[in-house]
């Protein structure tokens, strides 16, 4: 009991980024052909969702002041977001995988009441502070999980569109404003880490693996803009509208391409050039998503533009996103075993 009451008060804000990375992961496979994968990370992201949830709702009864802490800082409040991402993803994955609508529609509504509180709790709060972190200390990567969660909510929402009977222009509707509000935020958080990285010192140390997201932020972008051109027949104005939503989609996709090799540079500059030690912690799901992430959105991308030869690059990205998944997931095991024997002397 002593081990579960440790567990939730100090329960990373941003560990529902392993069902962003592994629901993100199971649609990939899926897509691919992979149905077995597929069906294991459906599994896993089951069981990882209900303890996820089991350990916040203990923190938010047990803990309030240290959730209430974490949520309103700079540092550690945008992890908070990871919890309407992941409902989201996990609620796409049941739709696309196990073909299951009920449990989804429960995750979306959830996911949306989630938004809204965690969104202007959070930007109230770092808004109307008086002692601010400076830009260096105060932003990072995972600030761009508030433009995930948006698109996450967009890309459910257009989902389950084609299951309801009535009511599709609205939630099309819906869907088409936050794929554009998520664009909206992207554009702003980016710029502000785009400035940190290239006029601010860059230590080592600071360039955690949720600056992966900088990627993941834009695939996300280009899956729901994806996602609106496959269901466009069911509303008259997304067909009014598709040049600029294909364009825009477009765009997001060769913005996040254009991410992939600077981090990867990044990442030998940290771990290879001055031999961070690569051990494990939960920032970790962070870089597994965007891979993930990135491998889904580039085929749906090719099914919604119709451009057939861009599937080859999530034919060959699927293996390099289910390499780092299963790294992570190792180091995660060890971790929950070390942390077990630790506490309980053994």
């Amino acid at each position: 009991m002593n081990y579960i009451k440790h567990t939730a008060a100090n329960l990373f804000p941003g560990y529902f980024s392993v069902i962003m990375a592994s629901g993100a992961l199971s649609i990939a496979t899926f897509l691919l052909g992979m149905q077995p994968i597929s069906k294991i990370l459906l599994y896993f992201n089951m069981i990882a969702y209900v303890i996820l949830w089991f350990f916040t709702l203990i923190r938010l009864i047990k803990y309030y002041p240290r959730l209430k802490a974490d949520m309103t800082s700079h540092t550690n409040g945008p992890g908070f977001f990871t919890l309407i991402a992941g409902s989201c993803v996990f609620g796409s994955q049941l739709v696309i995988v196990a073909n299951n609508y009920s449990v989804a529609i429960f995750l979306w509504f959830l996911s949306i009441l989630l938004w809204i509180f965690i969104m202007y709790t959070f930007f109230s709060a770092v808004t109307v502070r008086k002692d601010k972190p400076s830009l260096a200390e105060g932003i990072n990567g995972a600030w761009l999980i508030a433009a995930v969660s948006t698109q996450s909510i967009s890309i459910l929402g257009t989902l389950l569109s084609s299951h309801v009977q009535n009511g599709k222009e609205i939630i099309l509707f819906f869907t088409l404003c936050m794929y554009l509000l998520g664009c909206m935020l992207y554009l702003n958080i980016i710029a502000l880490i785009f400035y940190r990285f290239t006029f601010v010192e860059l230590k080592f140390a600071a360039l955690t693996p949720p600056y992966w997201i900088n990627m993941g932020a834009v695939a996300i972008a280009t899956l729901s803009g994806s996602t609106l051109i496959l269901h466009s027949q069911n509303w008259s104005l997304l067909n009014e509208i598709m040049p600029f939503i294909k364009g825009f989609t477009l765009f997001f996709w060769v913005a996040g391409t254009w991410w992939i090799p600077l981090l990867f540079i990044l990442m030998i500059w940290r771990y290879l050039y001055h031999h961070y030690p690569l051990t494990y912690e939960p920032q970790l799901w962070g870089m597994v998503f965007p891979l993930a992430m990135y491998t889904t959105s580039t085929y749906q991308l090719s099914k919604a533009l119709d451009i057939s030869f861009l599937t080859s690059i999530p034919r060959y990205m699927v293996y390099v996103a289910m390499a780092a998944w299963l790294f992570v997931f190792i180091g995660l095991i060890r971790h929950l075993y070390l942390s077990v024997k630790t506490h309980y002397h053994f």
